[in-house]
């Protein structure tokens, strides 16, 4: 994209990226398809291989009180002990790339309703017949979005997403950057959770900025 947008390094399993979501509605409302944003994956714990332990659950659950404190939004801790459970974020992150394929916009909303299907609805975002329930919810085809889900095309897509988020030098999530400015810069607008009106006055004074 040469015109100014945003992109948002996010990923499907971050709390504070769930907790950022209806940030996001907001900025989408607020200017619709004149400031596109493109969604990018960040990689929070990808190919993750151990279940977790009963110290790692207690430490996330403290994170997703801190992310409902600050958002109001609602968590539902039971798919956390789920027997077994692996923190793996690498499979809702692929179902979003695989999404994105047919859309920007469709992408954010697919990442909003993983995040609210993980986090508020104890549905367990690890497994691909749930992504691709989530999936058909959209309007997709069930058994082609699990076909090209299973694709090493689809890993490999999904790990250069989180390559780029390294070289583009984000360390957490959510990032939400801007640009490019008339000297091809870009900026950024928030690193980590902001609540909504400080990011719009971002936005706003970053687009008064582009049209002086």
């Amino acid at each position: 994209m040469v015109e100014p947008h945003l992109i948002y390094f996010a990923d499907p399993m971050c709390s504070w990226c769930y907790g950022f979501s209806p940030v996001i509605d907001q900025v989408r409302q607020a200017y619709g398809r004149a400031l596109p944003i493109r969604v990018v994956m960040g990689g929070l714990r990808p190919g993750t291989d151990k279940p977790m332990t009963d110290k790692a659950k207690t430490e996330i659950a403290g994170h997703w009180h801190h992310v409902h404190e600050a958002s109001g939004l609602p968590f539902d801790a039971a798919v956390l002990q789920r027997e077994g459970f692996i923190y793996d974020t690498d499979p809702a992150a692929r179902a979003v790339v695989v999404v994105r394929r047919e859309g920007e916009e469709l992408a954010l909303r697919y990442l909003a309703a993983a995040q609210r299907a993980f986090y508020a609805e104890n549905r367990d975002v690890t497994s691909g017949e749930v992504l691709a329930d989530l999936a058909a919810e959209f309007g997709l085809d069930r058994a082609a979005f699990l076909a090209a889900w299973s694709t090493e095309e689809a890993k490999s897509e999904t790990w250069r997403d989180y390559a780029m988020s390294q070289r583009a030098g984000v360390t957490g999530f959510p990032t939400l950057v801007g640009g490019p400015n008339d000297q091809g810069v870009y900026g950024v607008v928030t690193r980590g959770y902001a609540p909504p009106e400080q990011v719009l006055a971002v936005l706003r004074d970053w687009i008064s900025g582009i049209a002086a």
